[in-house]
């Protein structure tokens, strides 16, 4: 069936990043809530000369923002949280927990499923409980426990079908055995927080794991006799590695080496953000623990461990590309297309293409966000000449 004008955009004149590359002076034509291969005639034209259309971003791995925590909060603070990433280009991402007691993230995972049956998440990651002590970063060390797979089970149960990656030091008892469960539910079993050896690292990968979980952090370094899981994780074409591009997490040549031994296809970042993301500096609570942030650095007031970040993916894609210098179009498939893809979801969102949702970012020259679009809803709409 045709598509009316009225319900028809056409965004014209930008460099329009596709799947296939870059177009100069494209067009994206959107008719109600999707991208259409045509426009009808009289359809509104937005001139977007100068700017750059991408993909909407997908985060896989955010613990919150604008104040509200994903863990903890009301459905009305989630939605916040939620309403502040899609404000930064993020048009579909993922409610991450942290580590808690059993019955609570069972509860939370209840809250949390009933925004992504209605649309306004793309699934519950757990991080934590069950987590290596020796790497649990911002996590609470009494509350962590070993990945049982009758736990494990708990929580999916409770997720109601909408859990879709669940992070875990694999080398802790029951460990595989929890790897094969998720692999057999269609769920993430992401290695992180870890103090895994190269070869325990390399019995998870062949058990079913597939992402790597912020991929340097929360682990042991590589090292020349004892290569620890980083060095499988990077070599295995099986594994999908988060990045955190704050410029915190990681230094820029060890983005750079990730890169250039994944491939752009292999690339998730992500922001692992908390409350403090699009909020602003001051105290905190990461689950039980308290958190500082100053200067937009998140750090546990008790032990100064990183506590996620305050990152949000605009910053991330612009960081990626004026300052690493990553090609624009592995940034897309690293922020867009590749996340989709592991959650399931590559056939709605992750890229410009006929049939999907209408969701996309504007960029002016210099990669400043100035327009987002959801389901063919201006979030901000972008101001032109």
């Amino acid at each position: 069936m045709a598509g009316r004008a009225a319900d028809s955009t056409v965004l014209a004149g930008a460099r329009v990043v596709l799947p296939t590359g870059t177009v100069e002076d494209g067009r994206v034509t959107v008719e109600g809530t999707r991208i259409s291969g045509s426009a009808p005639e009289g359809a509104r034209t937005i001139d977007l000369s100068g700017h750059w259309v991408v993909p909407g971003f997908v985060d896989m791995h955010n613990h919150g923002g604008g104040g509200a925590s994903f863990t903890s909060g009301t459905v009305d603070e989630v939605l916040t949280g939620i309403g502040t990433h899609r404000e930064h280009g993020t048009t579909t991402m993922v409610a991450s927990t942290v580590t808690g007691e059993m019955d609570f993230l069972a509860r939370r995972a209840g809250v949390l499923s009933e925004l992504v049956e209605q649309g306004d998440l793309a699934g519950i990651h757990f991080e934590g409980p069950f987590i290596s002590p020796c790497r649990k970063g911002a996590h609470s060390e009494e509350l962590l426990r070993d990945p049982d797979p009758a736990d494990v089970r708990k929580l999916l149960d409770a997720a109601r079908g909408t859990a879709r990656m669940f992070t875990l030091a694999t080398e802790l008892p029951g460990g595989i055995d929890s790897v094969r469960l998720l692999a057999e539910h269609g769920v993430i079993a992401a290695i992180g927080h870890t103090d895994a050896t190269y070869e325990q690292t390399v019995e998870a990968i062949d058990a079913g794991a597939t992402v790597a979980t912020h991929l340097f952090n929360a682990m042991p370094p590589l090292a020349h006799r004892d290569p620890g899981p980083i060095a499988a994780l990077l070599e295995d074409d099986r594994i999908t590695v988060e990045l955190i591009n704050d410029g915190t997490h990681l230094h820029p040549a060890v983005l750079e080496l990730a890169y250039r031994h994944k491939g752009a296809g292999r690339v998730a970042l992500i922001t692992d953000a908390m409350d403090a993301a699009g909020f602003g500096d001051g105290e905190y609570q990461l689950g039980p623990l308290a958190v500082e942030v100053t200067d937009g650095v998140a750090r546990l007031v008790e032990g100064g461990s990183i506590a996620g970040s305050t990152l949000t993916l605009d910053t991330a894609f612009r960081r990626a590309v004026t300052l690493d210098d990553i090609p624009v179009e592995d940034v897309v498939r690293s922020i867009s297309a590749n996340p989709a893809r592991l959650l399931g979801v590559y056939d709605r969102v992750g890229s410009l293409e006929a049939g999907k949702d209408a969701d996309l970012v504007v960029l002016d020259e210099d990669f400043v966000l100035k327009g987002v679009m959801r389901r063919g809803e201006w979030i901000i709409e972008p101001k032109t000449a």
